[in-house]
């Protein structure tokens, strides 16, 4: 027959002490529990931050990529001016031969100018040439007429014959002006329209050099303000290039940093989630053994 527990005092000195040794193993438990509860709250506090300023980051990736797509657009609106400009270029150079056009009518002018005067001394020398050879004629008609009438042993009539020869002679000398003022004044109006148009065309291609030189200086201080621009624009853009990419490469290893960081805080949070579940069982063991040792205990008692 088994002995009973009353016969033995020692079994309930022991199972005394092994029961304030449980409860303040319990109580440690639970204290461990609390403790791993807290670090639980702030471990998902520490995530969420974590997650916060991952997203502001990503955020300012953003910005930078779309102020790099902005960058982009003005450095194709600067390559479209360029592109203008160059026609502008293109444009100076046409003017440079019209210029180089302009002046060989100016010297062809200059040229036609210095033809004149001589055209007018030879004509003044033909008609004095031609009042020459009247004043010649003149003459051998008064000395025929003089012969004539000194000769009285002829019977001819010859006031008849001086008059036909003078209204001959008169005849050709009067063509002879007509046809030479005829031709002066001819030559003369033909040198007047030439000179004329000539002038106006001097005139007209004087004005459209001056409209030309303005419209130079025009697109020569364009072209200087838009190189300045381009400059400008470029150097704005290679900044801003350099501090985008900078931003984005800092931005990217604080991203990496804090990826690995919220992944060694996951792998922590599980381990103290798996130390917290056999932390629990371990309680909940001691638990159920010191309900049982109460229970033997006030079972004894009782009896």
């Amino acid at each position: 027959m088994a002995p009973s527990l009353g016969s033995h005092p020692e079994f309930f000195l022991h199972s005394g002490w092994q029961v304030r040794f449980l409860e303040q193993q319990n109580k440690l438990l639970e204290t461990k529990w609390q403790f791993y509860q807290n670090r639980k709250c702030c471990q998902s506090s520490l995530e969420l931050l974590f997650e916060g300023y991952i997203e502001t980051l990503r955020r300012e990736a953003e910005y930078v990529e779309a102020d790099s797509g902005r960058l982009a657009s003005e450095l194709n609106h600067v390559q479209e001016a360029l592109e203008g400009y160059k026609k502008k270029a293109t444009a100076e150079n046409e003017f440079v031969l019209l210029k180089k056009d302009i002046d060989s009518a100016y010297l062809c002018k200059a040229d036609l100018e210095a033809n004149v005067e001589p055209l007018r001394e030879e004509a003044i020398f033909l008609r004095t040439l031609y009042e020459e050879e009247i004043l010649i004629l003149q003459s051998q008609i008064s000395e025929t007429s003089v012969v004539v009438k000194m000769d009285n042993s002829r019977e001819l009539n010859m006031d008849t014959v001086l008059a036909e020869i003078k209204a001959q002679y008169d005849d050709i000398a009067g063509r002879s002006r007509a046809e030479a003022k005829s031709w002066y004044q001819t030559k003369c109006e033909e040198m007047k329209a030439t000179v004329t148009q000539k002038s106006e065309n001097l005139c007209k291609s004087k004005d459209e050099f001056n409209q030309l030189n303005r419209s130079i200086q025009r697109l020569t201080a364009e072209v200087e303000n838009a190189k300045q621009q381009c400059c400008k624009l470029e150097a704005a853009i290679a900044e801003a290039e350099q501090q985008g990419e900078a931003a984005l490469s800092d931005a990217r290893c604080k991203l990496a940093e804090l990826e690995g960081a919220l992944q060694k805080a996951k792998q922590d949070m599980a381990c103290l989630l798996k130390e917290y579940q056999e932390v629990m069982n371990s309680k909940l063991g001691l638990d159920i053994e010191i309900a049982t040792y109460r229970r033997l205990l006030e079972g004894e008692e009782n009896r």
